[in-house]
């Protein structure tokens, strides 16, 4: 499987500076977006140093272990990078008084051959647009996912509600972290969107999905949904990963030739 990567942030019309951070690597299939949070410019400290950490990390151990290493493998080394990621920046928050308090979310995933290992801490989203059909495939640690998960507000009433923005989960918060894992199947044709609130709180998703369709590149597709967010309040900093799953060239002409076709 061949991973095309588009990565796109904006300021959005309401902040003065981006605390969100986009990184990914090309030669391994990392990707990863976070959202900082905390005062004066920690969130994007936080953020930064967290994409900046785990890009350096996992990256050197992926071109280390090649792409024999099972899905078990890239687990437990996604698992250290963030431990040793958090550690960076929760003991930077507790040295350096400008810094306190400030954390930040993560979503960070790999893209080997026919799957992704997934990982994500906070409120940051990732998205599968499989068959026309999008569907969330992380779940937000969030007082408002709480919420709806203790049956108290329906996902109606949740997209109107107060406190949207409170996460329940963070990185570089506490001296430890917990980071959800899932591996995935991939198909040819899929495009995976990491997303921070910045989008997911400006753009419902039935609009996401239709942005998805088509035959746009993932460069038009990245612009229209940061454009969308924008028009429609902007009311954060908005970041997007976008991830297409294409199969390759010669595979596609050999099963063209077993076909007959």
């Amino acid at each position: 499987m061949i991973y095309e990567i588009c990565t796109a942030t904006d300021e959005g019309l309401e902040r003065d500076n981006n605390e969100d951070a986009v990184a990914f690597d090309p030669l391994t299939g990392l990707c990863m977006l976070a959202d900082g949070m905390g005062g004066y410019n920690a969130g994007e400290i936080a953020s930064g140093m967290a994409t900046a950490f785990i890009k350096s990390e996992m990256s050197h151990w992926l071109s280390m272990a090649g792409k024999n290493a099972n899905s078990t493998q890239v687990r437990r080394a996604m698992e250290i990078c963030v431990q040793n990621a958090n550690h960076s920046i929760f003991n930077a928050a507790n040295s350096t008084p400008q810094y306190s308090g400030m954390g930040t979310t993560l979503v960070v995933g790999v893209f080997q051959a026919r799957r992704v290992v997934l990982g994500h801490i906070g409120d940051s989203r990732c998205y599968r647009f499989r068959a026309g059909a999008l569907v969330q495939i992380t779940k937000d640690h969030s007082l408002l996912q709480a919420q709806m998960d203790a049956g108290l507000i329906t996902p109606e009433q949740a997209l109107t509600a107060a406190n949207k923005n409170l996460v329940t989960r963070a990185l570089g918060v506490q001296a430890t972290v917990f980071l959800d894992v899932a591996e995935h199947r991939v198909d040819a044709g899929d495009i995976y969107l990491m997303c921070s609130d910045g989008l997911s709180d400006m753009v419902r998703d039935h609009v996401i999905a239709d942005i998805m369709l088509g035959h746009a590149t993932l460069e038009q597709k990245s612009t229209e949904l940061i454009s969308t967010a924008n028009v429609n309040g902007g009311r954060d900093n908005i970041s997007v990963v976008l991830v297409r799953a294409v199969e390759p060239t010669a595979k596609r002409t050999l099963l063209s030739r077993i076909l007959g076709k």
